[in-house]
């Protein structure tokens, strides 16, 4: 195999282009819609895919790097396209373990698909362990959904929608549904997509509510059924490793921006008192110093955990307080490098039109993807002390 190129997928020009655009989407509250035509035509919405089946045939690894490109260039783009990889690293996750239930995203994703992620619901704080959406099994095997999904990122553009929900009818209910919902005319009235997405960053995302009145997933499209509540199923593995992995990626890349903006603005700014560029001035040397140190622990902690899951090894019982950990520690230094580029940039950050002041923003949506702070404490605390005691 040939030595990884992340600019062999995104090339210096593309990474241009998407940064151009970046600011208009977020003053317009539009979808990035030029950077997922050129990431598709780039090949980028099947870099997990396998090469036989028509994909890069890349690793979590190797798409973290990428992700970590992408979101230095355009937060919301690759906070967008991060859902769609979602679902094919967990399509390769179970791959790699034998389970071929996601077969069809694959080939989806290689033919053009873009699949959305449609699991977060308002005041659910089960997440993957319960819903508040109604699957009524079909005679067919299929499901239909009812239920309002939040926060359903790609919502202009998906034509297939990864979601859940709960099955209380059947001879063995409870039991949660992983399904996919196509964007076809049988879905259309049966899913409704709001023009409610007017938030303080992540605006290109356009990750706006879903409502599911019976919305059809056919019987080739249900992937999973398993038990509700914590479960070591292989499918809530998937998705809670790849969607936290990449996540973690989108930030460390915000991070990295903001570290690189910071540097330069350090060089160009003069100060009057000592006539010479800042970067010589001790106390912003030391503040920058002090974001190097935080965003240097990054990305060896992404590629060293997102290895573990290309490769198969064993945490047992210590995967999801890792995984939780690995999030929220590159959110918050995220937030913590954006706060402190913003000082060294100086007032002009302040301005809604300036990088920073974007990226100020844009980070601020890292504090409510799950595992928000509080879970991620509950999960790393009951991973070293045990359970509560009831």
């Amino acid at each position: 195999m040939s030595a990884f190129d992340p600019e062999a997928l995104l090339p210096d020009d593309l990474i241009a282009r998407i940064r151009e655009r970046a600011p208009i989407h977020d003053r317009d509250n539009t979808f990035p819609d030029a950077d997922l035509a050129e990431l598709r035509e780039a090949g980028y919405l099947s870099i997990l895919v396998p090469a036989e089946l028509g994909g890069a045939g890349l690793g979590l690894a190797e798409a973290s790097v990428l992700q970590q490109r992408l979101a230095g260039a355009a937060p919301a783009t690759a906070l967008a396209v991060n859902m769609h990889l979602v679902w094919t690293g967990v399509a390769k996750v179970l791959a790699d373990r034998g389970i071929d239930a996601l077969r069809f995203v694959q080939e989806g994703a290689a033919a053009g698909e873009v699949f959305a992620f449609g699991i977060s619901e308002a005041g659910n704080d089960l997440v993957l362990f319960g819903s508040g959406t109604d699957a009524a099994p079909r005679a067919d095997g299929g499901y239909a959904f009812t239920g309002t999904k939040i926060f359903t990122s790609l919502a202009p553009v998906w034509t297939q929608l990864g979601l859940h929900g709960l099955d209380t009818t059947s001879p063995d209910a409870p039991k949660m549904v992983y399904a996919f919902v196509p964007r076809d005319e049988e879905a259309a009235g049966r899913v409704i997509t709001r023009d409610d997405w007017d938030t303080l960053g992540m605006r290109g995302t356009q990750s706006r509510t879903t409502e599911l009145h019976g919305a059809v997933a056919p019987a080739d499209r249900v992937a999973r059924r398993i038990d509700p509540g914590p479960n070591p199923d292989p499918l809530v593995f998937g998705i809670f490793s790849v969607f936290e992995i990449l996540l973690a990626s989108v930030y460390t890349g915000v991070a990295r921006r903001a570290l690189d903006v910071a540097v330069d603005a350090a060089g160009r700014r003069t100060s009057k008192k000592s006539g010479k560029p800042y970067s010589q001035d001790p106390d912003i040397r030391w503040r920058i110093a002090g974001m190097a140190l935080a965003y240097d622990a990054l990305p060896p902690q992404l590629d060293a955990l997102a290895r573990d899951v290309d490769e198969r090894a064993d945490h047992v019982a210590r995967w999801f307080s890792l995984l939780a950990g690995l999030k929220h520690r590159a959110v918050v230094a995220a937030k913590s490098i954006v706060d402190d580029a913003v000082l060294v940039a100086g007032g002009s950050s302040y301005f809604a039109s300036h990088e920073l002041g974007r990226l100020y923003r844009d980070v601020l949506a890292g504090l409510f993807h799950p595992s928000d702070p509080e879970s991620a404490h509950a999960t790393v605390a009951s991973a070293w002390l045990g359970p509560l005691e009831d």
